[in-house]
């Protein structure tokens, strides 16, 4: 099969295939890199096609099936295939409307599926190290705020969105809001919905320490007479609004580095380290979807991945038998052919 981007665009292309990329160079105005990668992509078409004794318009939808198979077999990842098959399938539905087909043999035919990739998750100690970090020369008031923050997503799991959402306190215009009495967070998700998520105790204890300090904001004031629903956000700028969740990107970053971890945090980490610790110390699925907002339990599965590393690992540490054994330091088991002279 023709598959090799080098040699695809060495032989004369097909008529047909020279009048297609005329038409997207010159009608729809393509760039000449995807120009250029259409012609790759057609002349392997074209070759699979001579290959079998076919013309372009005897290609059947089976003929498409297994050159597809013969992409991914070769190691071709599945959006790669994804990108052929997207161009092959507007080939011919241009040959189609030039009345040169009958019907479009990729139409019903998809690349293989992606494999999701795991979230990343902190380490529980790295996780700890950073919720617990304290810089005793910053500013009391931004580390109060910044402390509580890292409490507040890794020990609630929530999005960034929700947590700039939240407000100081519950009210009609309120997207979302702590209860510290009852010790858990009113959220607003994706799509509207409501959740109620608890709150932890040392979220609680940082929390009840931001708020003892918030009002110090010498700008809040101000800012309440410009912006009042800004204002009245739990947490807020030194210019006295509700922090942006760019903000809070930015911090993070800078929070994780001066607590020695190897990579920055972002929130998302924060929020997949949550599930992850939440699954692999109760393996309860559902009770991590309720507490993620997320929809669909399928979503929620992908922790159950990252929790099997988390296992995978403690056995190759632990276990005796997990290592394999250094060349050499197993018998080898005799052969009855062994035994005679």
């Amino acid at each position: 099969m023709a598959t090799s981007t080098e040699t695809a665009g060495t032989a004369a292309a097909p008529p047909w295939v020279e009048k297609y990329l005329e038409h997207v160079r010159v009608e729809r105005r393509l760039a000449p890199r995807t120009v250029e990668l259409y012609a790759i992509h057609l002349q392997a078409l074209a070759a699979n096609a001579a290959e079998a004794g076919l013309s372009l318009d005897r290609v059947q939808t089976a003929h498409i099936r297994r050159w597809m198979a013969q992409l991914h077999s070769a190691g071709r990842e599945p959006r790669g295939i994804a990108l052929v098959l997207s161009c092959w399938r507007s080939f011919y539905r241009w040959l189609g409307n030039e009345g040169l087909v009958g019907f479009n043999p990729v139409k019903d035919v998809h690349a293989p599926k992606a494999a999701r990739p795991l979230p990343k998750a902190l380490a529980v100690d790295d996780a700890v190290r950073l919720a617990e970090m304290y810089d005793p020369e910053a500013d009391p008031w931004t580390e109060a705020r910044d402390g509580a923050i890292v409490e507040v997503l890794y020990g609630c799991g929530l999005r960034v969105s929700e947590l700039t959402g939240l407000d100081a306190q519950a009210s009609s215009t309120a997207r979302g809001w702590v209860d510290l009495d009852a010790l858990e967070a009113n959220v607003l998700g994706k799509g509207s919905k409501r959740r109620l998520v608890p709150i932890g105790g040392k979220a609680a204890e940082a929390l009840r320490d931001w708020l003892a300090v918030r009002g110090e904001c010498p700008a809040l004031a101000t800012a309440g007479l410009r912006d009042p629903a800004g204002a009245a956000a739990l947490f807020i700028s030194s210019k006295g609004v509700r922090m942006s969740s760019q903000a809070v990107w930015k911090l993070l970053r800078e929070r994780s580095l001066k607590a020695g971890l190897a990579a920055p945090v972002h929130p998302h980490m924060l929020r997949h380290s949550f599930a992850s610790h939440v699954l692999q110390s109760s393996s309860d699925l559902r009770a991590v979807q309720e507490l993620l907002g997320h929809a669909n339990i399928s979503t929620t599965q992908i922790y159950t991945r990252l929790d099997f590393q988390h296992l995978a690992k403690a056995y190759d540490a632990a276990h005796p038998r997990a290592q394999a054994r250094p060349e050499g330091t197993r018998p080898r088991p005799k052969k009855d052919n062994d035994n005679k002279q």
